[in-house]
This record gives structure tokens, C-alpha cells and sequence, in this order.
């Protein structure tokens, strides 16, 4: 089905990366936002894929029914655009409780936390997105949320200024991060079960897209579901944000059906490869490849060969070329693999990481 032949390699798609769109980053977009609001499954037994997060989940929640009391405080770690979000209203839905969302970066006094946990009613779940930047004041107010049901409100300043303890209902705090290592010691401990979530495998990501094709009225044919799932970066967000690039096409140049040729046809247009590399990818590989010989080059040295900025290539490239085989990161900078080389056509050097070693019966 993935046969490099049918897709030419152009040549201009790995020289600098001026401009180039991020199609297949997995953070949320603002365009993204009202359709994933009513792609989300609403129920743990609709949710696709981690079923390993699942089955924990729902051992979690079905305990904590029983027992009639808010479950324990819960963890979600993993890449972006897996369903971290989802999961959190699912616990929410599935305990009928409300749910209050903030984000890490909104929390930057902790006035601003002590006013979001006063309003809670017992059994709300709060879900922070990105807590691993949340400022440390309101982290260590959050110390005692999460333990005691209880906040010390600070009136006034100086040696004046009283310590004033407020209680607040029982709830849950879901949490979401994409670097469970920037986590502090403290406030990981505090989260009673942690769940993290997995890249998804190409045939989970066709029932998502099958499911998906399904709400917003789309005729998916199989070969075509197998077609974007499996250029999709295991990632269940890039997935449906290219499925509604290939219904764009299939309405505008052929019959609105999304069929394997249609899929092909589409993403060629929107510059993703069959290894599900886009334009700064292959920009990314390319100057690595032609421009310093395969590295080893630093980061910042590389974004400025491609036009980007340095934590652009570090968060949303380098991901996916390392996890597919074709960047090395080393103590000197980051190398082109053997099989970065033969993606871009060209023979890689015998150093090459992967590269077959020579044997005394080579010419």
C-alpha cells in the first residue's frame, strides 16, 4: 500500500523552511477547537485506544462510586493531541459532577487559584491542562488543596499580614502534562493514580477516524481511513485534522468520498509524506542531511537553517523524527540516521547511525 514510488520526492520541500505550516503539530489549534468539541466522546466506553489508561480509569471511578466519595486526585501524562482532555470530561461525565478547566499558565498567583477553589462544590472536578507550568505559589497552595481540602488565604502585607484558613469542598483534580518530568517531586506524589497515555497504533487511529467520519458526515472508505491513519503520527488530533484536509479536497476535486487515491492525492496537495513527515520535516532533515553532512549540529544552529524557532523544532519535529528512526540526538548535536538519508534518496555515509557496516567482502 506504502509504495515509495508513488510519492516523488520534490526536491524544493528540503531547502528552508520560509513559512512552512506545521500541519502535523499536535497542539491544538484555534480552528481545532469547536470541531474537537464535538468529536470528544462523552462516555470511558466510547473512548478509543489506551486501553491499558482506560481499564485503570475505570477501576478509579467505579470504586470511588461505590464508596460514595470523590476519587482520588488523577495524573495524565503523555504527547499532546492523545486525548488528555478528553479523558478528563469523561471523568467528570462519568461522576455527573461538574467541571471547572484552567491551564497551568493562567495560575499565576495564587489569589487566582484561591478564588477558582473557593467555588467548587463537593464532587467538582477540576482539570488544570499543562500543570507542569503553573507559577510556584499557587503550586504550593495547591499542596494543601489536594491534601486537606484546605487553603491559608494571606490578608495583608508584611509583618502585619494574618494567615486565614479556608476550607473548601472535596473534589477531584485531574492534571495533564506533556513533561512529566518538569513536574516537582511534591505535587506529583499528591496525584493518587497517573495514567500515561500511549501513541496510538494506525488501526486504532481508523476507528477513530471511522468514528470521527461518522459525526460530521464524511464518506470514509477504508483504504482512504488506513490511508490518513497511517500518516497521522499516532496522534488522534493530527488525524482528524487531516481527515477534514482530505474532505476538503474530495468535495472541491473529486466526489466527496474519501477513498485511498482521493487520501493520497490530498495529502500530496498538503505536503505530508507516506512516513507522515510535512514540509518543516523534511526542511528539518534536509539542511541536516545537505547543509552539515549529518550532523552532529546543535538545535539552535539547525531552526536557523530552517527559518523556525528553536523550540519549534525541539517540541513539534524532532518528536516524531527520533520516535521514527530518522534523527539521533547525541551529547554533540543532533545526526542524520541511515534511514533520514535513503528517505531523502541519497546514500547514506558509512558512519551514519543505522547504517550497514562494511565487511571485508565489500568493494
Amino acid at each position: 500500500m506504502h509504495d515509495e514510488g508513488d510519492y516523488p520526492l520534490n526536491e524544493q520541500s528540503f531547502g528552508a523552511a520560509d513559512g512552512l505550516e506545521t500541519t502535523l503539530s499536535a497542539e491544538v489549534e484555534p480552528a481545532d477547537r469547536e470541531v474537537e468539541s464535538t468529536l470528544r466522546p462523552s462516555k470511558l466506553a466510547e473512548f478509543v485506544g489506551q486501553p491499558r489508561v482506560r481499564e485503570q480509569l475505570e477501576l478509579v471511578l467505579e470504586s470511588a462510586r461505590l464508596r460514595g466519595t470523590p476519587p482520588d486526585h488523577v495524573l495524565l501524562s503523555g504527547p499532546p493531541g492523545l486525548g488528555k482532555t478528553s479523558l478528563a470530561m469523561i471523568i467528570a461525565a462519568e461522576l455527573d459532577s461538574a467541571i471547572r478547566i484552567t491551564s497551568g499558565p493562567a495560575l499565576e498567583r495564587a489569589g487566582d487559584l484561591a478564588a477558582m477553589l473557593s467555588n467548587l462544590v463537593e464532587g467538582d472536578v477540576l482539570f488544570i491542562d499543562e500543570i507542569h507550568r503553573i507559577a510556584r505559589p499557587a503550586e504550593e497552595m495547591l499542596y494543601l488543596a489536594m491534601e486537606d481540602f484546605r487553603v491559608d488565604v494571606v490578608v495583608g502585607k508584611g509583618p502585619g499580614a494574618t494567615s486565614i484558613p479556608l476550607d473548601i469542598a472535596p473534589f477531584t483534580l485531574v492534571g495533564a502534562t506533556t513533561r512529566s518530568g518538569a513536574l516537582t517531586g511534591p505535587l506529583r506524589d499528591r496525584f493518587g493514580f497517573t495514567g500515561h497515555m500511549e501513541f496510538y497504533v494506525p488501526e486504532e487511529l481508523e476507528h477513530v477516524l471511522r468514528r470521527s467520519a461518522t459525526i460530521l458526515g464524511i464518506e470514509l472508505h477504508p483504504d482512504g481511513a488506513a490511508e490518513i491513519a497511517w500518516r497521522s503520527r499516532g496522534t488522534p488530533r493530527i488525524a482528524n485534522r487531516l481527515l477534514r484536509r482530505v474532505r476538503d479536497y474530495a468535495q472541491v476535486r473529486a466526489n466527496g468520498a474519501v477513498t485511498l487515491a482521493t487520501a493520497r492525492a490530498a495529502l500530496q496537495v498538503y505536503d505530508v509524506d507516506e512516513l507522515g513527515l510535512d514540509r518543516l520535516d523534511r526542511a528539518v532533515l534536509g539542511a541536516l542531511v545537505r547543509s552539515f553532512g549529518g550532523g552532529p549540529v546543535g538545535v539552535s544552529t539547525l531552526a536557523v537553517a530552517v527559518g523556525e524557532e528553536p523550540t519549534t523544532v525541539e517540541e513539534v519535529c524532532e518528536p516524531y523524527l527520533v520516535r521514527a528512526g530518522m534523527l539521533a540526538r547525541t551529547p554533540r548535536g543532533r545526526v542524520a540516521t541511515a534511514a533520514a538519508w535513503a528517505h531523502l534518496g541519497l546514500a547514506p555515509p558509512s558512519g551514519a547511525p543505522g547504517a550497514a557496516a562494511p565487511t571485508l567482502f565489500d568493494d
